[in-house]
Parts: C-alpha cells; structure tokens; sequence
C-alpha cells in the first residue's frame, strides 16, 4: 500500500455495555508461555475481550458470538468477553486503554488509532462487510441543495459515517464544521436516539449504517437520498474490519489465529445460508437490545451488504483521504496497517485464494 496522509480524529470516551459469554479453549501462545494479558496459563490467556456493534454491518460478530464459533475456536479454558460500542472512536479509546483486544470497527478510526498511535497500537487482521450505509432524509428533500439549514445525524463525531456525510456536502460545496455550524449542522448521536429523532421531526436526515437506514425508511417513511455503495468502485467499500491490539497479537499469535478461524466460518456460514444468518444476527440483536428487528427491516438490511473476509484496502485509503479533505485527519503513512498473515494462512487451509493488502 503507498504511503498516506491522514490525521487522528479526537476520539470521545463512550459508555461499553460489557456481557460475559463463556467460551471453550485450546494450544499454546508462542511468545508468551505465561498466559499473559488479562490472567491466563500456559494455554494461553484466560480471556479474550473482543468489541462490535449492535448493527447488521458487524453480523461477522454477531453470528460469531451467537452460534458459538468464537467459543468453538478459542476452546475450554477462555472466556469470551464481548463489549458492544456505538460507534468505532469509542471502541478505539477501549482499544487504547487495554479494556479490549480485538474489534470490529470501521475504517476511520481504525485509521485514527494507527495515527495516534505512530503505527504501534493495532492491526487490520480481517475484513468484514462492505457496504449497507446510507443518507436516509425526510421526503421532501430531493437534493443536496434541499440539505441546507437542516439537521443531519452520525452515529459520533470523527467515525467512518460522519467522515463520508461531511465529505459528501464538501463534495456538492455545502460547509460545515465539527459543532454543528456552517449550511447544514451534523449532529452527532447514538444510532437508536437517531430513530426517535428522526420520527419526532428533530432531525432531518441521518448518514447511518444498517439496520438503521431501513428502520428510517421503514418505520418513519424517510427515503433514500445517498446509497453510499454509489460513490465507490464496484460498489464496494470497507465498512467493518477486524483489527487486534499488537501488544495482544504478540502474546497470545495462536489466540489471534483461532478469532480468525471463527471469524472465517461465520462469514462463510452467513454467505451460505443468508436468510438462516439473518434470524441468527435478530435473535443477537434482540439480546443485546432488547427488541428484535421487524421481518421487513431484516431482510432489507440484511440484503444490502456483501459480507467478506477481504478489507478492501483501497477503500481504506480512500476513506483517509476523505477525512484529509474535510479536516479531520492529519498526516500518517498507513504502510503496514494491515496484517493478513494469519487470514490468509486460514484461507490457504480451506483452499481459498490469498487476500491483497494493497
């Protein structure tokens, strides 16, 4: 991959809803016959904290978790710890603090992470999903210009949704600014206070991933004014990835390479048997939520995302570079960011073709 310019996003400590799953265990660590890391013994460490979101854009973790891959993979002696998160600044900020290992996470702030942390703090291991991220706004507007002195959501300030929608307007030459100025004010919000913002009349528009651009649509009679997939070649972009905390990734390479093999199998089973996953990922979200997704919604998130292991790495680029342009990062050679090694060692087993970092 060239060398890039790209500048950190200040990221904003968000609240993590921890829940504990007990998962099974398995070989020995190179590089760290102690255990390590958060307790542990010669097997390898104790527990594995791994982070995603309650969207159907992390369905990888989602069926990973629910189907009990990861616990498959892992093995008898190591608990599962997962950690669900709004949006990927806040996830960064737990990666940073040593309260996760790995996480699903879309590409700005894995970008932001590698900044801020001159390349030393994580790794893209996997890819994930692409694409399933929309401009959802009110019925009456019909163009950018129709954006002006309107209100639009982000799920956080500085993550890949809020980079693409401030880039976008900069595109079509409408400002804005990072407190909720300028022609159209971003406001920044969770994704589930957006739906009861968005069907009040409080805001008018969000640039949101699924399911929440088809519950817009759905439950509050919004349509679809960007379906970002356009704004990309092929339609395809990186909108979640696998990254791990280096500092765990040398300690504990086995552990790493089982994540892998889970994440592997869920993404194949999803492909496989899409509308088995669908009722998978819905009966996740329902645990972790509270309330399950409406048939409808499900299925029309469910059928706008393409889930592979490949992080599409030119989208990776171009999502630094957008961030450049509209003043949210500064610069940073992105060489080395990924390490598909032990993906594409999984891959080989199964007989499948190697995946490009470039």
């Amino acid at each position: 991959m060239n060398a890039r310019r790209v500048r950190g996003v200040v990221a904003v400590v968000a609240a993590v809803a921890i829940t504990t799953l007990t998962a099974a265990c398995g070989g020995t660590d190179a590089g760290n016959p102690a255990g390590g890391g958060a307790g542990g013994s010669a097997a390898g460490p104790a527990e594995v904290r791994l982070g995603f979101f309650p969207n159907i854009t992390h369905s990888t973790a989602l069926v990973g978790v629910e189907k009990g891959y990861f616990a498959k993979h892992l093995g008898s002696g190591t608990t599962l710890r997962t950690s669900q998160f709004n949006a990927g600044p806040a996830a960064i900020e737990a990666v940073f603090s040593g309260a996760i290992d790995a996480t699903y996470i879309g590409p700005n702030p894995a970008i932001n992470a590698w900044s801020k942390s001159k390349g030393e703090a994580i790794k893209i291991v996997a890819g994930a999903a692409s694409g399933g991220v929309f401009l959802v706004v009110k019925p009456e507007i019909n163009s950018p210009e129709d954006l002006k002195g309107k209100k639009i959501a982000t799920p956080q300030l500085g993550n890949t949704q809020d980079v693409a929608l401030r880039y976008w307007l900069n595109e079509k030459g409408i400002k804005t600014d990072t407190k909720g100025g300028g022609e159209v004010s971003i406001v920044p919000q969770e994704n589930s206070q957006t739906v009861q913002t968005f069907a009040t009349g409080d805001i008018d528009g969000a640039w949101v991933p699924e399911p929440f651009a088809s519950r817009l649509v759905k439950e509050s009679g919004g349509k679809v004014l960007v379906d970002e997939r356009d704004l990309w070649p092929g339609k395809q972009f990186v909108i979640t990835h696998l990254i791990v905390r280096q500092e765990f990734a040398k300690e504990h390479p086995d552990t790493v390479k089982k994540l892998i093999e889970a994440h592997v199998e869920a993404n194949a089973y999803i492909n496989s048997d899409p509308a088995g996953a669908a009722r998978t990922v819905n009966t996740a979200l329902e645990k972790l939520t509270g309330k399950p997704l409406k048939p409808e919604v499900l299925d029309a998130a469910f059928k706008n995302i393409t889930f592979t292991d490949d992080p599409i790495a030119s989208s990776l680029v171009g999502s630094a570079d957008h961030a450049i342009k509209v003043g949210l990062l500064d610069p940073v050679d992105l060489n080395g960011i990924y390490d598909l090694t032990i993906l594409n060692q999984v891959l080989a087993a199964k007989g499948e073709q190697a995946i490009s970092d470039k």
